[in-house]
């Protein structure tokens, strides 16, 4: 990898891409990142609920990474959408682990810690591995939405991530939920079979539930718990 620009040169871009880009569609938001990042200083999050993201990236930087948070307690079916990721997209798919497997994590904390302490667990096997992979990067492109729930209202097509040290982009951040089975739908793009089944938002098979028709889409995570996000888009 090529040696990474300082925060300080990294946060003017951020500035000056925010400001250049307003309100611009995806394409030309991706193409923004293109013609001012190298494909090996930037990288997709994708939690596998659908590959929308990455085949909106991959489309201009080929050969992106796409960093997928392994916890360990994963869905069958979003192992398998992440097999399918890789096996089509133009993209490296890069496992992205917690320090300690989920037997090695009962030992030290009991079991199910997700159900006792969500906000420690979410920051041992989330949080703490993606800030740890995201320092071999310059810039991350997420798939966070406005309509996915109050607290995401305000989301930026571009900004400075301060937590992590990079630029942070949104490119989807308009798109409705409607929007995004449509793009999935046209290009053909793989989709979590759990999308279908009630879960427009996909975490942790232990911490998700289905949502009902209407309902705010993330309703489903951590349901039971006084808990909305995991603390990476914070």
């Amino acid at each position: 990898m090529s040696t990474l620009r300082s925060a300080t040169e990294l946060r003017s871009l951020a500035e000056s891409g925010a400001a250049e880009l307003g309100d611009a569609g995806f394409e030309r938001v991706v193409a923004w990142v293109a013609g001012n990042f190298s494909v090996d200083a930037v990288a997709v999050a994708c939690s596998m609920a659908d590959a929308v993201l990455p085949h909106v990236v991959s489309e201009q930087l080929p050969g992106v990474d796409v960093l997928f948070l392994e916890t360990g307690y994963h869905f069958s079916e979003t192992l398998e959408t992440r097999a399918d990721v890789a096996r089509l997209l133009p993209v490296r798919v890069v496992d992205v682990l917690p320090e300690h497997s989920v037997a090695e994590q009962d030992l030290k904390h009991g079991a199910e810690l997700f159900s006792r302490d969500p906000n420690l667990c979410c920051a041992m096997r989330k949080v703490e591995p993606l800030h740890r992979a995201l320092g071999d990067y310059e810039l991350w492109f997420t798939g966070v939405r406005r309509d996915e729930a109050p607290t995401r209202a305000g989301t930026p097509l571009v900004t400075w991530d301060d937590r992590n040290g990079l630029v942070k982009v949104n490119p989807l951040a308009a798109w409705s939920f409607e929007d995004v089975l449509d793009y999935a739908a046209l290009h053909q793009v793989p989709v979590n079979p759990l999308m279908a089944q009630g879960y427009p938002s996909i975490g942790c098979a232990p911490c998700t539930k289905p949502v009902a028709a209407g309902d705010d889409p993330r309703s489903g995570r951590w349901a039971s718990l006084a808990k909305t996000e995991c603390g990476l888009h914070l």
